[in-house]
């Protein structure tokens, strides 16, 4: 597993010819950035699992500084937040408003966003943002809660298929010495 995930991730020598990185250089070359073993692993894939719902441009930061928090694999890490993409975004935060429904109470149902009517572009305006403000509480509960779910269980299951992998990689090569 551990070779796989090598050959597809950058090393820190990228991080060190890359100009642009150069002044955070003692920062994102530290040795458990780029070190990679089933805590590392389980904790980037955490990260970049939490860090992928936030909006917006900021996935990728928002992992990088996790990673850089919880010294776990910063490549990996990266890759991760590309599970929210434009064609899971949007089922996912359908998801996570519906959970923040039903975990705030909210009996009101879906609410449709204000069909745009450019001959009311004022009146438009005023309703979008009361959409807003209506979705926004539900939202929020349901990206924090729906992130913290899928953390918790990349974490979770990276670990145990890490364990699981080297268990029957101890069974195999102990079976080889047995036949050997």
């Amino acid at each position: 597993m551990r070779r796989l995930l090598k050959r597809y991730l950058p090393d820190h020598e990228t991080i060190r010819r890359n100009p642009w990185l150069r002044p955070f250089e003692n920062t994102l070359l530290h040795p458990r950035l780029w070190h990679l073993n089933r805590r590392s692993a389980a904790g980037a894939i955490a990260a970049g699992l939490f860090c992928g719902l936030i909006p917006g441009p900021f996935q990728m930061p928002g992992a990088a500084l996790c990673a850089i928090l919880f010294r776990a694999n910063l490549p990996l890490a990266l890759v991760v937040t590309l599970y929210s993409n434009p064609f899971t975004i949007v089922p996912l935060y359908l998801l996570a408003y519906q959970t923040g429904r039903l975990l705030i109470g909210d009996t009101a149902g879906f609410l449709l966003p204000p069909a745009f009517s450019f001959a009311e572009f004022g009146a438009w305006t005023q309703a979008m943002h009361t959409w807003m403000l209506a979705v926004a509480r539900p939202l929020a509960v349901g990206l924090i809660v729906l992130a913290d779910g899928l953390a918790l269980a990349g974490y979770l299951l990276t670990r145990g298929a890490w364990r699981l992998y080297l268990v029957r990689h101890w069974h195999r090569r102990r079976a080889r010495r047995r036949s050997a």
